[in-house]
Parts: C-alpha cells; structure tokens; sequence
C-alpha cells in the first residue's frame, strides 16, 4: 500500500498539547495479551452478535440492544455507564490505572427496516411498523458486528485496565441510519448532548463493517473518506385533468419527469467535472388511476457532495431548474432541501500515525488504501470536533458472497468480529501508549 505523505507523529502530538512517551511496549508491535484476550472472549461475544442480529432495533427505538450493552459494561466493572443519551445510547467510562489521555470509540446500534434473505440460522425475522407501513427489520448494513466488536473492545481492556496508560471512551450510539421523520437522533444529538466532554477525549476512532472485502483486511481513507448526504423533497403541482383532454389540466407528470432528467445536467454541465457528487432522485409518486392526470407529484431523493461550494450550488441549481420548468408548463413547485450528515474527514496526521498498527496487527497487504466513497456517515459529527479515525473492516469469507449494504441477502460473517476487536484494541492501545500529557 502506498501512503500519501502526512505531518509527523510530532506534529500530531503537538496538536494535541499532549507530548510523546516511551512506552513499555513498542508501538505497532503486536501485542501477545490482546491476542490472548481476545481468543478467550471471542466465542462469546460472537454469541452476542447473533443475538443482535436476531433482535434488530429502528434508529431511537434500541432498547434492548442498550439494555445488553450497559449490562456488559457493568458486568466488566466500568467506572461509568450512562444510558439514555442521544434516546437509548449507552456511554461507558473505563479508566485506566496508568495516566493518560482520554480517547473516544464509538459503535452504532440501529438497524434498517429491511427483510433479511440470507441462510443464517441466526437470521432475523422481526417484523415491525415502519412509517405507517408493515416491514421487516434486519440488521443489513453490519451494525450488529460494530456492536459485537465494540463489546470485544471493551473486554479485552477491563481485563488490561491495570496497565491501561489513560481512559477509554465507549460511545453506543443510536440512529445512524438517522431518526425517524419527526425526531432528532443519531451521532449530531450525542454531541450535542455533551457525549465528547467529561471526560473530553483527545481523539475518536470507529469502524465499518464492508461488503466488497473479504475478512482478515481492513480499508482507510486518508482526508475526505464519506461524503456529505443530503435529502431532498419536492411537490410539483399542476391541475387534475381527464387524460383524455390534457388541455383542459396542467400536467405535474411531464413536469416531474423533465426534472428528474434536468438534475442530471447539474453534475454534467454546471459543476467542475473532477468535483465529486450525486444527484438522485430515489421516489416519483402521483396519480391515483391510469386515465387521470393527476394534481401533483412528488420527488424525493439524495444528493451527495465533499465541497461546501458544490453543495450550495447543487441546491440553487435544484431551485433555479424547477421554477424553470414549472413555469414554462403552467405550474408551481416546493423544495424541501434538508442538509444532513457533512462529510466525513479522516484526521491525516492521526492516520500516519495509527496506519502502521493496522499493518503491523492484520500484516500490511491485508491494509488497503480506499478511494472516498459517495456513502455518508454521521460518524462525520464526531470527527469535526476532534481528530478522527475512521475504517472499514472485511466482513465475507474467502470465496464467499455478500449482498450490498442496505440489501435482504447483505452478510457479514461471524469471523469478521475479532478481527475488529485485535485491530480496534490495539489501535487504541497504541495510541494512549504514544500520547501523554506534558506533565508526567
């Protein structure tokens, strides 16, 4: 893998107004009592896994789930464990009996309504009501693994908190996914309900499960890794007419139809063409039978973006080509354009420095560099406060297959999950071990 050139790990540390330490133990060496640790506890933590997927919970709605989480955090002895952050987030404190800096670790815990099609005999069949509609519920995008190895994490370190040099943050988030319509939720509510103070962490680190990457490897993106995720809808509004005498109406269908292709000329001939976005409108919905042009149609859709500048100018386009349209045939339009999640930044210095664990822990072919990626994550609001590290963790066996992310047939194989809990535990082992505050 070749690695971009990044400021030193002094730089970093100087960022941090934390000086650099010797440790006892080599930094990005492996460490034997993680790999000891983690081999006791990883059949049962992959039991939980199962028991996640099996119990998949909506964004806001995991009680269980945290009721499982906090459970095992104080079953382990944690110093703090905090519930009903952010809805049911869990937050647990593990202070080390060394000195040192704090760092942040963070799982989400919410699932997708989504009706699971795979051959596991741990597969979910929960069913539940999902915007007025009846929906399965399935854990389709690996949450279930992020929960399991962050319960590893967690494990593996009560078990070292003797010579742990600092804190550990465990942050459990709910929503990822994002709330339901109406509520406020998800890594943007924890943060503002004080999740990165008190103890405030010098840094965060998270994963994500991958459905193009066979386990045993991991993937990083230096700088911009996700990208910002937009929502967008719209009401298009003509005048109801027989469709037999479309004069006689105004045809919110043509309208509509013209603009969905119209947006596409934003990414095409409005935008520098080496600018990432996405334009895409993901529901058209109108009419009620097959003779009558109806009053209106609506749109709704997505918009991914890096650059501020294209974000704003994707939204001005959006407005200036619907007045457009609308007007030329006779009708009005509403655009409800709701910025969400912002782009996830991987901290470069941070990832210097962490990188070489990864290489040293899985073996460098096994860490490979990713392109960014058009996907969102609000793992973003974390790492806009503080530096963040952010990867993606193999989750198909070799020669196995997996459905995409947010698909029925999406899998991630049990065998994924202490994978997670060596690379994840020795990340943030390392980095406590190189970072120490200026007075000791």
């Amino acid at each position: 893998m070749t690695l971009r050139v990044l400021p030193s790990l002094s730089a970093l540390a100087a960022a941090f107004s934390l000086t650099l330490a010797t440790p006892t133990t080599p930094l990005h060496a492996q460490n034997p009592d993680i790999d000891a640790a983690v081999a006791r506890v990883q059949d049962s933590i992959i039991r939980l896994r199962e028991h996640i997927h099996q119990h998949p919970e909506l964004g806001n709605r995991e009680f269980e789930t945290a009721e499982l989480v906090a459970n095992h955090l104080r079953a382990l002895g944690f110093d703090e464990v905090q519930t009903g952050v952010a809805h049911t987030g869990v937050v647990g404190i593990l202070r080390g009996g060394r000195p040192g800096p704090v760092v942040a670790v963070r799982a989400d815990m919410d699932a997708l309504p989504v009706t699971e099609d795979t051959p596991y005999p741990f597969k979910s069949t929960v069913r539940t009501t999902y915007l007025g509609q009846e929906v399965g519920v399935s854990h389709a995008c690996g949450h279930d693994i992020h929960v399991a190895v962050q319960l590893g994490v967690a494990s593996v370190l009560a078990g070292m908190r003797d010579e742990l040099p600092g804190t550990v943050k465990f942050i459990f988030q709910p929503a990822e996914e994002g709330p339901p319509p109406g509520e406020e939720g998800g890594a943007d509510l924890m943060v503002a309900e004080g999740v990165l103070q008190d103890p405030a962490p010098s840094a965060i680190f998270g994963l994500h499960s991958f459905a193009e990457m066979e386990v045993g490897k991991v993937g990083f993106t230096s700088g911009p890794a996700l990208a910002a995720v937009d929502h967008f809808k719209i009401r298009i509004i003509g005048q109801q007419s027989h469709g037999a005498a479309p004069h006689l109406g105004i045809d919110p269908i043509v309208m509509a139809s013209q603009a969905v292709t119209a947006f596409q000329t934003i990414r095409s001939r409005n935008l520098p063409p080496l600018e990432p976005s996405v334009v895409t409108v993901g529901i058209v919905r109108g009419g009620t039978r097959f003779n009558i042009i109806p009053n209106e149609v609506e749109l709704e859709g997505t918009v991914r973006t890096y650059n501020p500048d294209v974000r704003d100018a994707v939204e001005r386009r959006m407005g200036e080509i619907l007045a457009g349209i609308t007007a030329a045939g006779g009708g009005t339009y509403e655009l409800d354009y709701d910025r969400g999640t912002p782009a996830t930044i991987n901290d470069p210095a941070l990832g210097e420095q962490m990188l070489p664990t990864l290489e040293q822990v899985l073996g460098a072919d096994n860490v490979v560099e990713l392109d960014p990626t058009m996907g969102g994550e609000d793992f973003a609001y974390y790492a806009n406060e503080i530096p963040g590290f952010f990867f993606r963790l193999g989750q198909v066996i070799p020669g196995g297959t997996s459905g995409g992310h947010h698909t029925p047939d999406f899998q991630a194989d049990n065998s994924a999950v202490p994978v997670g809990i060596r690379a994840m535990s020795n990340l943030l082992l390392d980095f406590l071990n190189a970072v120490r505050p200026a007075s000791e």
